[in-house]
């Protein structure tokens, strides 16, 4: 099956104490603190949409919020490949994986303003600030390159 990747963004939001929020996905069987059921806010560029324009409509959608300013981004589109037995199922069935554009942001609100309750179906269920160097021990397998890649690039941002 050749698929294609679908395009994406992805936001390292950042408070003031230089932690990242993380939110665990409301459909992922999984106990509290289980490795794999946290993740970053991210989604998919419409077509013809500005990554930089994306992030925050994404943010919106999936936190509530776009109450953020952007500290820069990854300077390469980083990609997953979504496990074998994934494929024609996750996203649609219409992608492998995903080419995801990265962004570090401040966060300028309250915790207050974090709501995940906002869409009728919301894809998170709970979230917290985290260090940035436990990323890659809170994704899924497929994803934790990528975090890693995230908590090594995006470090210069913490403080």
């Amino acid at each position: 099956m050749d698929l294609p990747y679908r395009p994406n963004v992805g936001a390292v939001l950042f408070n003031a104490a230089g932690q990242v929020l993380v939110a665990r996905r409301a459909d992922f069987p999984n106990a509290e603190g289980a490795p794999g059921g946290w993740q970053l806010p991210q989604g998919g560029i419409d077509e013809d949409e500005d990554p930089a324009v994306a992030v925050f409509r994404e943010m919106e959608e999936e936190i509530g919020t776009r109450n953020a300013a952007i500290l820069g981004e990854h300077p390469d589109w980083l990609h997953y490949d979504l496990p074998r037995e994934l494929w024609g199922h996750a996203l649609g069935g219409k992608y492998r994986g995903q080419r995801q554009k990265w962004f570090a942001l401040r966060f300028l609100g309250q915790d207050r303003e974090i709501r995940l309750d906002l869409d009728p179906h919301p894809e998170f269920d709970a979230w917290r600030w985290a260090e940035l160097a436990e990323l890659p021990a809170l994704a899924v397998a497929f994803k934790r390159d990528i975090y890693a890649a995230l908590a090594r690039d995006f470090a210069r941002f913490v403080e």
